[in-house]
């Protein structure tokens, strides 16, 4: 079965895959397009069918009764089963474990992002809080706090104590670690897309919703819209994450906090 999924997953030409769960979405993916295939050979061979079997030269007079057997009905519920057998068989329970799997932020990399006409906000929690295997801190946030400097929304006040890390358009994670990803927006409804990553999410304004996806493979990975967000929407491609190994991560985390790069949004 792994073979055959492989082999398909070659021939539909889908792009390069980076994250845990990502192989079970190829499989349903390929799955569904056996399907169609299937379907399209089938209801293309009745069509020709029909073409010769009801042409006028076989029926010179026209059959007002139609059909007198149920074999479309047969066919109709058959097509149907398999369509419930793939929703309940295959997409529901990958979307139930998705669901059940949801990492725990205390062993897991947490950022919050929020997204902007045209571009991507990340924000680290405290560092020391990590070190510290404790659950991840961000300094307090309200909405009436979002501003042009201010995309969070966070109490400028508070930073002082918790130390978070901004940065724009890049998003740096260690490999085999599960990332949770809260999301939202600042103006307009966006979509956080990471297509090796086999991810998509929503982000929309004064909503906080989570993601998560373990990435297995260190390389550098394109970040989409997948919302039509304005004029400028080809722009929010420019967005990277960066799955970095473990020591490469701490060597960037560490030379963006020397550099002073924490927190340097809000001042």
């Amino acid at each position: 079965m792994n073979s055959l999924i492989e082999a398909s997953r070659q021939l539909l030409g889908l792009p390069v895959l980076a994250s845990k769960h990502g192989y079970e979405v190829d499989k349903f993916i390929v799955l569904v397009h056996w399907l169609m295939i299937v379907l399209f050979i089938g209801w293309f061979t009745y069509f020709v069918y029909a073409l010769f079997r009801f042409s006028a030269k076989r029926n010179p007079k026209a059959d007002h009764t139609g059909v007198r057997n149920h074999a479309s009905n047969y066919i109709e519920v058959i097509v149907a089963v398999i369509e419930g057998v793939l929703l309940f068989a295959f997409a529901i329970p990958l979307w139930a474990q998705a669901v059940a799997e949801f990492p725990d932020p205390k062993t897991s990399t947490v950022v919050k992002v929020a997204a902007q006409q045209f571009s991507w906000n990340i924000l680290y929690p405290s560092q020391n809080a990590e070190l510290k295997g404790q659950d991840p801190v961000f300094p307090k946030q309200e909405f009436k706090w979002v501003a042009a400097d201010n995309p969070f929304g966070v109490d400028k006040k508070d930073m002082e104590e918790k130390k978070c890390l901004q940065t724009l358009n890049e998003l740096h994670v260690p490999v085999n670690k599960p990332v949770i990803v809260y999301l939202t927006s600042k103006d307009v409804i966006h979509s956080f897309k990471v297509i090796a990553m086999r991810i998509t999410q929503d982000a929309i304004p004064g909503m906080m919703i989570p993601t998560q996806f373990t990435p297995n493979t260190v390389g550098v990975y394109q970040i989409n819209c997948a919302q039509l967000c304005g004029q400028g929407h080809a722009s929010m491609a420019g967005g990277r994450l960066h799955v970095d190994t473990q020591e490469d991560y701490d060597k960037w985390m560490a030379s963006k906090t020397k550099s002073g790069g924490a927190a340097t949004s809000f001042e």
